[in-house]
């Protein structure tokens, strides 16, 4: 097969000659002759060798390849020393040198096997039979085989190393659980796998008189569902299913006397169901086709899963739809598949069947006995049958007769029909089990509603045997019970009263526990407000001279049914934000707290507005600064939690500790005072954990002399004009009593007002013009001149006071009015406010022209009173609520203002008042005496509006007020220094700069269409119109933002050289502002026209009073 001729003995003969050559080398070397051996001659024998064995190599290596070699006998005898494969070592008594020359020695070269015997010696391996010599070794497929076992021992990874132990060494090695890698789900194929259906085209969906498109096969194998959802199909075709699925056949009728008939006697067929379904006549079968009709035994009933069952009667269910398995001897006839009857020949006689089923496998329809007077007729066919039928389950169905019969005997039911197979289902399930209810017995009865009707008839129940004892038991057991039930409610009222007692008693002593404990608390912080006030007066001289923190809180700390009664009450309180400047002063800082959130364009407007400071004082408006570190907005947090309750500022800051805890790190380390509006008790909390004093009043004092009644005997003290009236009036015989005594002394007055104490801003008002009703009036004046100067006394003016008192009460009731009528509607409701808070009666000024001033007043801590601002009220509303101030007061002579004012103060001093109040005045031109009358009316102990719009105004125009002259200076523009001219003759003088300034100004703007406009809008439109104001000249108009999110109300400030310029710019104003936001169809809720009415009846009075002057200033002609 190979052109290379098998002699593997050359390999030999050239080891052998390598041997030698080695040999001879060595015994040169042993020798020491090591100077004749070469290096050449060692390479050249070794580089030969490597050649030859090369050559053989490769020839023998592809002769054994291409030749068929056979596998050496088992019997074969081994050469000592040989190493077989399957050998197994010793790994740990050897050395691994040792291992390495076994191995050696075990597995030489091929060719070295091969070499034949030397003469004597033993043959390698036995000659075959057939064969001269065999050759030593393993054949290429043994080797093969071995190396890869060995790798399956040395790898024990592998797969085969388990079996390879075995099968050669005989060692099990244990089982060893290998951890699979995970290999990670296919991804999922996104998108359709199938192709797109067939749909209508456009054109068919668009127009529908079109030919529908043909419908191919495959879309027609899809459905007409499908053909109908695609639009294939139109939804109001008319289908017509060719052949129909629906098939028509008669249905057979049965005679319904056929139900009730009772079935074929047992004689017949005694093995057979009885039972006739079908009228319709068959052909007879015969006994091998009638009993294979016969069931199927059905398996044995541990096969068949158990289900639970209740004891319910009205969730038991019946026999036929139990889940049960049942063997043919306990399945009842309607159980089995029924087949219908043939035809019975008298002559013909039935053998039974193969398997005789064993007794009630088969019974009749029904079992029906009777029961009269409580005993079973246990004698009748009906009975005998029943038993003879259930005999094998007798035991417990007897069980349940005899509950049938005790409860029919107890209840003298005369005659009762049993369904015995129903009796038979409830022994069944009630078996060893509790004793069935009354509903179970009856479930079993066939005439259960005549039975019903007998037993559920009152006194039935003791008509039965025994029914004297049974009716005295149940007399006993119920007096018993009611008696029981009696004592029982009894004591669960007394237990009940007790318990309310016990938690009304524990309830008032804690309650009376905290009063006393906050009465504690109160007393404690009036101490303390007390110590820091003398604290406060001692250091006012100083603190007003350095710098300081004013913490102005614009609380409204009135009664909780006037907060109530107020709309949008949080920015009645935010009026006042005006405050703000009194950074003016470099040493003041302040921290405004504010009853409203405020928005960022209302926040940004007021910052630019403070900003223009340093461009007022140089009346340059590139000089604008920033002032954010003087003066800080803050909003308590718990304004969101009581969004619906109308507390004062002062209590909501109380209970907003995170604001209360960042002014005290405000104000840490420095000089500082709170400043409130109306004083409130909570007031005096908040000043007390942030340890600073009250620049205001006892909140007590200050409503005590902030009433009606009070401001009377500050008057009086202080013996200023005041209008005739009593005060601390509760009751109404005292109001008629003091009403006729006024009446009667003031005869010429023709209106009289009744003002409650507590009320504010002209709200508790109701005026009675008595002259006009008074039917004695005209017989009064003629008393009045008939006594002349003796009018005065008593016993003059006592007829006509008698006469009037019989009068008064029904004139009050019939033509006394309520001046808001919002907050008092009918003078009956005035009238009952009016008599449970008390109240004075006013007379009002018997002239057509009236003034009503404001002067804002202070007394510092250490008793200094001074005027602050002065001016005449704008009236819209009401003639008694004020609505705007002109600055400064231009209707009476200042001296006698002031001397007024500081009467007042000292009165207010004496009483322990301190801090800002304000005086309301009213003036007018007595028509009798024709001289001016001013006479006082009111004293509010707080910080008022008008106050705080006069700070603004004072902020803007840098001005003054002078209160000897009531005249507002501000300083004259700054002005280049101009070359003095040669005046010509004839000439004037240059007329010097007006620093006059007159302000109008209002907190109280109310046009509900401002709501729709943004204050950005609102400005550009202002700007448009020319409504601005001018820092140079230091006049034109300022508006203050209460209302951020509303929007409805402001603030406005017009300043003017000329009071009647400031009156008719604030005129123009609030036209331009109408004109603008309204529209004819949607004019809103505004006061805007009332107030510019108002203002040009005082336009109007101060032209004529100045035409006056200038007539009175004109010199006469000689």
């Amino acid at each position: 097969m190979t052109d290379v001729e098998t002699r593997p003995e050359e390999v030999g003969q050239i080891l052998i000659k390598v041997q030698d050559d080695l040999r001879q080398l060595r015994e040169n070397l042993t020798a020491g002759d090591g100077a004749s051996i070469s290096i050449e001659q060692l390479q050249s024998a070794l580089s030969k060798t490597e050649q030859g064995l090369q050559h053989r190599a490769e020839q023998m290596l592809s002769q054994l390849n291409n030749q068929v070699q056979t596998l050496p006998s088992a019997d074969a005898i081994q050469p000592p020393g040989f190493i077989a494969l399957e050998t197994t070592w010793d790994l740990r008594k050897q050395t691994q040198g040792q291992q390495r020359v076994q191995m050696s020695q075990g597995y030489g070269p091929r060719e070295r096997l091969r070499q034949p015997n030397p003469p004597g010696a033993a043959p390698l391996l036995p000659l075959r039979r057939g064969e001269v010599m065999q050759l030593q070794g393993l054949s290429p497929g043994q080797q093969s085989k071995q190396s890869l076992a060995l790798r399956a021992v040395y790898n024990p990874h592998s797969q085969s190393n388990r079996n390879v132990l075995n099968d050669n060494f005989g060692i099990q090695l244990p089982l060893i659980p290998q951890k699979r890698e995970k290999r990670p789900a296919p991804k999922p194929v996104m998108g359709s796998t199938i192709e797109p259906l067939a749909v209508l085209p456009k054109a068919n969906r668009v127009d529908a008189q079109l030919a529908p498109p043909p419908i191919s096969e495959d879309d027609a194998r899809k459905g007409i569902l499908s053909l109908i959802e695609r639009g294939l199909i139109p939804p109001a075709a008319q289908l017509t299913l060719d052949p129909s699925p629906v098939k028509h056949r008669i249905v057979p009728l049965h005679d319904p006397e056929d139900r009730n008939k009772p079935p074929c006697t047992p004689e017949v067929a005694p093995a057979l169901a009885g039972v006739r379904l079908d009228l319709v006549s068959k052909p007879y079968e015969s006994q091998q086709e009638t009993m294979a009709r016969m069931p199927v035994i059905p398996p044995h009933p541990q096969s068949i899963p158990s289900y639970s069952r209740t004891t319910s009667g009205k969730s038991r269910a019946t026999s036929a739809s139990s889940q049960k398995a049942k063997t043919p001897a306990t399945m009842k006839t309607y159980e089995m598949p029924l087949q219908p009857m043939k035809p019975v020949h008298s002559d013909l006689v039935l053998a039974p069947p193969p398997t005789t089923p064993a007794s009630g496998d088969f019974k009749m329809i029904s079992h029906r006995f009777a029961v009269q007077n409580g005993r079973i007729r246990d004698t009748t066919s009906e009975f005998l049958s029943f038993k003879q039928h259930y005999c094998l389950t007798w035991g417990s169905i007897v069980t349940m007769l005899r509950h049938v019969e005790k409860m029919l005997s107890n209840f003298a039911v005369p005659v009762a029909f049993i369904n015995g197979d129903k009796l038979a289902d409830l022994a069944e399930e009630f078996e060893l089990e509790i004793v069935p209810s009354l509903d179970d017995l009856l479930s079993c009865i066939v005439n259960r509603d005549d039975v019903e009707n007998i037993i559920y008839k009152p006194g039935r129940r003791f008509k039965g045997p025994n029914g004297r004892n049974i009716a005295s038991a149940k007399i006993q057991a119920t007096w018993k019970m009611y008696r029981e039930r009696s004592t029982y409610l009894e004591y669960r009222r007394r237990k009940w009263a007790a318990g309310v007692i016990a938690i009304s008693w524990i309830m008032h002593i804690k309650m009376a526990k905290v009063r006393h404990q906050l009465k504690q608390v109160r007393l404690d912080n009036l101490d303390a407000f007390r110590t820091r006030a003398k604290k406060f007066a001692r250091s006012w001289d100083r603190i007003k001279k350095s710098k300081r923190v004013v913490i102005h809180i614009p609380s409204l700390g009135l009664n909780r049914e006037i907060r109530d009664s107020i709309h949008d009450f949080g920015i009645r309180q935010n009026t006042q934000m005006a405050r703000l400047c009194d950074i003016r002063d470099p040493n003041v800082d302040v921290i405004f707290i504010s009853p409203v959130p405020l928005s960022e364009e209302t926040l940004q407007y007021y910052s630019k507005l403070l900003g223009l400071k340093s461009a007022i004082d140089s009346g340059n408006v590139e000089d604008q600064g920033e002032f954010a570190e003087r003066y800080k907005i803050i909003v308590p947090e718990a304004i969101k939690s009581f969004p619906t309750h109308r507390m004062c500022l002062s209590t909501l800051l109380k209970y907003s500790p995170q604001t209360m805890l960042r002014i005290k790190n405000l104000i840490r380390g420095r000089e500082a005072y709170m400043m409130t509006n109306v004083p409130h008790v909570d007031d005096l909390d908040i000043a007390n954990y942030l340890e600073v004093p009250i620049f205001a009043p006892e909140p007590e004092v200050a409503h005590l002399y902030s009433t009606k009644s009070g401001c009377k005997r500050i008057f009086a003290s202080a013996k200023v004009d005041m209008p005739p009236s009593e005060y601390d009036i509760y009751s109404l015989g005292l109001l008629h009593e003091s009403m006729a005594q006024l009446v009667t002394e003031n005869l010429l007055v023709k209106r009289w007002l009744f003002k409650l104490d507590d009320e504010f801003d002209g709200r508790g008002i109701a005026y009675c013009d008595i002259t006009e009703h008074l039917k004695c009036y005209r017989w009064a004046l003629k008393e009045q001149k008939r006594y002349g100067d003796k009018w005065s006394k008593k016993w003059a003016q006592e007829p006509v006071f008698i006469k009037i008192l019989s009068e008064i009460g029904e004139l009050l009731e019939e033509h006394s009015t309520p001046v808001n009528t919002k907050v008092y509607s009918t003078w009956d409701k005035f009238l009952t406010s009016f008599l449970s808070k008390g109240g004075i009666i006013e007379a009002c000024p018997p002239s057509d022209s009236i003034t009503t001033l404001t002067v804002d007043m202070l007394i510092e801590p250490n008793g200094t009173s001074s005027i602050i601002s002065c001016g005449d009220q704008i009236h819209a509303d009401t003639p008694f609520s004020c609505w705007g101030v002109s600055v400064p007061q231009a209707s009476v002579e200042p001296e006698l203002l002031n001397k007024c004012c500081f009467r007042i103060a000292d009165a207010c001093k004496s009483r322990g008042i301190m801090g800002y109040f304000a005086v309301d005045f009213v003036t007018f031109i007595d028509p009798h005496t024709m001289e001016q009358q001013l006479w006082a009316l009111d004293i509010s102990l707080q910080y008022s509006d008008s106050l705080a719009m006069f700070q603004l105004m004072s902020f803007v125009s840098n001005g003054t007020l002078n209160t000897r002259t009531h005249v507002f200076d501000v300083p004259p523009p700054k002005q280049e220094a101009k070359k003095r001219r040669r005046r010509l003759h004839g000439t004037d003088e240059d007329q010097p700069l007006n620093t006059n300034r007159f302000g109008v100004m209002s907190t109280r703007l109310l046009h509900t269409n401002l709501s729709v406009v943004h204050y950005s809008v609102f400005f550009q439109m202002c700007r448009a119109h020319g409504i601005g104001y001018d820092i140079k000249e230091k006049q034109g108009t300022v508006f203050t933002l209460i209302d951020s999110f509303n929007r409805e109300k402001l603030g406005m400030l017009t300043v003017g050289e000329t009071l009647q310029g400031a009156l008719a710019s604030f005129a123009r104003n609030l036209s331009v502002i109408h004109q603008e936001i309204s529209a004819p169809n949607m004019q809103g809720e505004t006061n805007f026209q009332r107030a510019i009415g108002d203002i040009e009846g005082i336009l109007g009075t101060t032209i004529q009073n100045a035409d006056e002057e200038e007539t009175d200033d004109t010199p006469e002609p000689k």
